[in-house]
């Protein structure tokens, strides 16, 4: 060789050196991790003129002066300049066996074993490894342990093995063109984030950044973007289940991020996590009535409270077993109107949503009754006969395909509440058995095979609803029953605390609201509670406001008018501004009044269906829509109103219902004398004569049987009650005002003077009523 040649062959092997130094890939976060497309473009160009396949030789070891590069799986690299990730730490628990970790944050190697220093020096392998499995935390080692473990394809090695391995495919015009538009579309994202490093660096730094599902998401929108259509087509079959899972997760997030209470106001919701106070949930169902319900004339049976450690958590309610120790597959939650079920389950999709709770749960579909009873009376729809799985794709779309919900290892929950909603009877005897998930039937015949378990066989069913319409439910399809028991003293206190920011105000009105022990009784509702921290909120707003205690009636005003309201728009399909009160729901409500009086008459608390049949009223408005009654669970067809002071408010309405309607008063009776201090017939129909005979009848009563009757009676007449807050609902707008006040007040005035003397236990009951009826600071 002569000296020019071997001078030239130099220069040509020093810039092949330099020429790999410029294309050696950049150390990635995940260490030993090298991407499947690590080549240069000049190799890749080459390859394609000489018509050749490429072949790539394992590197040479090249130590840098600043950074060490090692792609070897032997070696893990630690850098600080890339985002140190979920999966940046979970390499450095998967470490081959005598393998060496160089923390390139220091360039000092000279605490390094001289033993370790010469295997850097072997050549190292080039092999792109699998992404890491994740280090499960301790806590979800348990199968029933909170807050789950996530299904393989949707955690995120598979997504972003996923992503590296689609966007491997592109050229490298291709994934330029793609990394312009990914970034230009995310404004949490520079330019220079997008180019810099290769596409290992860019998967990893997309998933941190954005997350997964929006990473995931705008990748399959970006692919499309760019005429990638098959890639993208492929991205989304490959991710299948975790892009349904995140669009579920949307939208539940974005559905029960805030709480709706009572009339919706712009700008006023409430986030969830703010206000929220789990109610108590008990696996033995006694009822839900209160301890200090009162029977007449006496208890059917005694009436029992579920003990602490029959308690369980709201999101372990899906984790029950069977009496045989067997997972449960349908859990059933019932509790009488008003004591949470309706936030119970929006807090329990939130916490999936959230990823708080039930990672295991690969879906969560809410299938409400009512969504069911739409499709059944909605007489345009287009076809009487549906799918399990054309139900699901009518309400999420995003379902469409989904034919893994038959696999064994698919773990889901379908939540169907508001049973009550459902007004057509359920044949479970002879209703058709459907065996898979693609045979069409009536939504009817559909509820029954999916309580059955012969639809959707591998979902969790948690069914809630009123006791009522929970009974019809064959008790061999259930596997669990619980019942929402509402807030203990504790709860209540909490509630009311947490909303407000205000820690004086919050003081003020939970010392206000046990100044009646009535109303201490009705907060373990929790919409009740909201009720309290409602009125007294603006109150207190007015000075002078709280020195007196609060009156009773009109918080059973709104009891009785938010009931009515929600059976209306639940039940009637009635919008918010449509809540006006027709001569039929009029109707209702005294007619429920009327058999309260007359059972308070006869000293009685316990009714059946022949006994609201005698009234003229439907029993199903009774016993189900009202939400003022519920059914004994001892006696199967008995059922009582939901406290005795319930009750006791509407025989007093309706009483004055009559008097003011049509000029009655129902309380005459030839069994009692008629006072002498009204000598006619037309006197007794005067407000005064009203509340004489019902003083007559309670001061003729053994103690404590009028007596609440007559302090609603009383606040009845109170003017704010009757012409303004029953103004619009069971009293037109306009009505003349109830006169003759000052009488009556005189006549209380005059009873409590006599029972002083005569009957002093009955003289605090007595200022009770006059307090009720005068009292005019709320």
């Amino acid at each position: 060789m002569d000296p020019d040649t071997e001078v030239a062959s130099i220069f040509r092997h020093e810039n092949g050196e330099e020429e790999k130094k410029k294309w050696t890939r950049p150390p990635s976060s995940y260490g030993s991790m090298k991407s499947d497309s690590d080549h240069t473009m000049e190799d890749v160009e080459e390859g394609k003129e000489e018509g050749v396949a490429v072949t790539f030789h394992p590197p040479l070891p090249v130590v840098q002066p600043d950074v060490l590069i090692n792609d070897g799986t032997g070696m893990q690299m630690l850098r600080p300049d890339s985002p140190e990730t979920y999966y940046t730490m979970t390499t450095q628990h998967t470490k081959l066996a005598g393998g060496l970790v160089i923390d390139t944050r220091s360039s000092d190697l000279g605490d390094l074993p001289e033993n370790d220093l010469e295997d850097a020096d072997e050549p190292l392998l080039a092999d792109s490894p699998e992404p890491p499995l994740p280090v499960e935390p301790e806590e979800t080692t348990s199968e029933n342990s909170q807050p789950g473990t996530l299904h393989p394809e949707q955690d995120m090695p598979h997504i972003f093995k996923s992503i590296q391995n689609v966007l491997t495919l592109l050229s490298f015009e291709d994934l330029l063109q793609f990394k312009t538009w990914f970034y230009q579309w995310e404004r949490d994202l520079s330019r220079k984030q997008a180019m810099e490093g290769d596409l290992l660096d860019f998967v990893d730094m997309i998933l941190e950044r954005l997350g997964q599902d929006r990473s995931l998401s705008h990748t399959i929108q970006t692919l499309k973007s760019i005429g990638k259509i098959a890639e993208a087509d492929q991205l989304r079959s490959m991710c299948k289940r975790a892009l349904v899972r995140f669009q579920l997760q949307q939208e539940l997030s974005r559905k029960h991020k805030y709480i709706h209470e009572g009339v919706v106001q712009a700008g006023k919701q409430n986030l969830f996590e703010s206000i929220y106070v789990e109610p108590q949930i008990s696996t033995c169902g006694y009822g839900g009535i209160d301890p200090s319900h009162e029977f007449r004339p006496y208890p059917p049976t005694h009436v029992r409270v579920p003990s602490p450690n029959t308690f369980v958590g709201l999101n372990d309610l899906l984790r029950l077993q069977k009496e045989d120790g067997t997972p449960a597959r349908t859990v059933v939650t019932t509790g009488f109107a008003g004591m949470g079920m309706s936030v119970s389950k929006a807090k329990f999709c939130l916490n999936w949503a959230e990823m708080r709770a039930n990672k295991d749960l690969q879906f969560v579909f809410k299938l409400s009754f009512r969504n069911f009873w739409t499709l059944r009376k909605n007489e345009n729809h287009i076809a009487k006969t549906m799918s399990i799985m054309d139900v699901l794709e009518y309400y999420y779309p995003e379902c469409k395909d989904m034919k893994f919900l038959e696999d064994e290892d698919c773990k889901f929950v379908v939540v169907m509440d508001s049973l009550d909603c459902y007004r057509e009877h359920l044949d479970w005897k002879n209703a058709p058995v459907i065996n898979d998930n693609v045979t069409k039937a009536t939504p009817a015949v559909l509820i029954v095979n999916i309580v059955r378990g012969t639809v959707l066989r591998g979902a969790c069913v948690w069914i809630l609803g009123r006791r009522t319409a929970i009974s019809q439910i064959p008790p061999q399809f259930i596997d669990v029953f619980t019942e929402i028991q509402g807030f203990s003293d504790t709860m209540k206190d909490e509630y009311l605390t947490k909303r407000y920011e205000n820690a004086a105000l919050a003081a003020k009105i939970v010392a206000h609201y046990k100044l009646l022990p009535s109303l201490v009784i009705l907060t373990r509702q929790p919409f009740v509670c909201w009720m309290v921290a409602t009125v007294f909120k603006r109150n207190f707003k007015y000075r002078g406001y709280g020195e007196n205690p609060p009156r009773l009636t009109p918080f059973y005003i709104n009891v009785l008018v938010v009931q009515m309201n929600r059976r209306l728009e639940f039940y009637y399909g009635k919008a918010e501004n449509e809540l006006k009160w027709s001569p039929d729901d009029k109707m209702v409500a005294t007619k429920i009044g009327k058999m309260a009086f007359k059972m308070l008459e006869k000293n009685i608390s316990v009714f059946c269906e022949e006994d609201v049949k005698e009234y003229g009223v439907s029993f199903t408005e009774v016993t189900l829509l009202s939400g003022l009654c519920t059914e004994l669970p001892a006696s199967l067809g008995r059922f009582c109103f939901v406290h005795f002071s319930v009750q006791e408010f509407m025989a007093a309405l309706y009483v004055f219902t009559m008097f003011r309607e049509e000029s009655k008063n129902v309380l005459e009776s030839m069994l009692l004398p008629r006072p002498k201090l009204f000598a006619s017939k037309d006197q007794t129909r005067s407000v005064a004569g009203v509340v004489q005979s019902a003083l007559s009848r309670t001061l003729s009563s053994p103690l404590g049987h009028y007596d609440m009757f007559l302090r609603f009676l009383c606040g009845l007449l109170a003017p704010d009650c009757h012409d303004s807050q029953l103004a619009g609902f069971l009293f037109r707008y306009h009505m003349p005002k109830v006169g003759g006040l000052d009488e009556t007040q005189r006549l209380l005035q005059q009873a409590i003077k006599t029972a002083e003397v005569k009957n002093r236990d009955r003289v605090e009951n007595l200022k009770e009523c006059l307090r009720e009826m005068t009292q005019t600071d709320e």
